[in-house]
């Protein structure tokens, strides 16, 4: 979608990359990481975290070396609030679930959300009305409800024919979604059937 709207070529489907089109794109703290290393010859042990959330006191930014409990950085923010709550492990379209905030920081993590019980409340899903709603939104021209239909049916052929695995899993579709269905899911698990597939063969 960048390399579409700055320099106005498409990346085709995978396993194509932006550099098939003649561009590279790095994020600001890669790009920061590799000046760091080529220049100042200092290896990846930190980057920068974001900690935020409506349960955290103080949400800040943070220099953290890998390896760091994530407990420790919530800690810093005024600690987790009693109650059930949650922590997504990355932003709040793309982020995951964590089990355990004891896990460490890694190389991956630019981001940790705390959310309380009713703000993390996950709606009850309804029956698909075909609005269409997701395929509108998706960035991809995919068609998330074929892909939900061929997933459950575990139908291979279709899901390639689909491009199931052209998505970048922004949660747009289910973001958009007005019967709550969790189509980023259901994405992730369209990809597990092929790659599955692919491992048998």
């Amino acid at each position: 979608q960048l390399v579409d709207a700055v320099i106005n070529r498409q990346v085709p489907a995978p396993p194509a990359i932006p550099v098939n089109v003649g561009a590279i794109v790095q994020n600001v703290g890669t790009a920061y990481a590799v000046y760091q290393a080529v220049m100042k010859n200092k290896p990846l042990f930190e980057r920068y975290t974001t900690v935020t959330g409506k349960q955290l006191k103080n949400p800040g930014n943070f220099l953290v070396r890998m390896g760091t409990p994530m407990r420790e950085l919530i800690d810093l923010c005024g600690g987790m609030p009693e109650g059930d709550n949650k922590v997504l492990a990355g932003g709040p379209m793309m982020g995951m679930a964590i089990t355990d905030i004891n896990y460490p920081i890694s190389k991956s993590n630019n981001a940790l959300l705390a959310f309380s019980a009713k703000d993390s409340k996950i709606f009850r899903e309804t029956d698909c009305i075909r609005c269409g709603r997701c395929a509108a939104a998706c960035p991809m021209s995919l068609v998330p409800t074929k892909i939900v239909r061929d997933s459950k049916a575990k139908d291979v052929d279709a899901l390639l024919k689909d491009g199931v695995m052209v998505c970048m899993e922004c949660g747009s579709c289910a973001y958009s979604c007005p019967a709550k269905k969790p189509l980023v899911q259901h994405m992730r698990l369209a990809k597990s059937i092929i790659r599955e597939a692919g491992a048998k063969k």
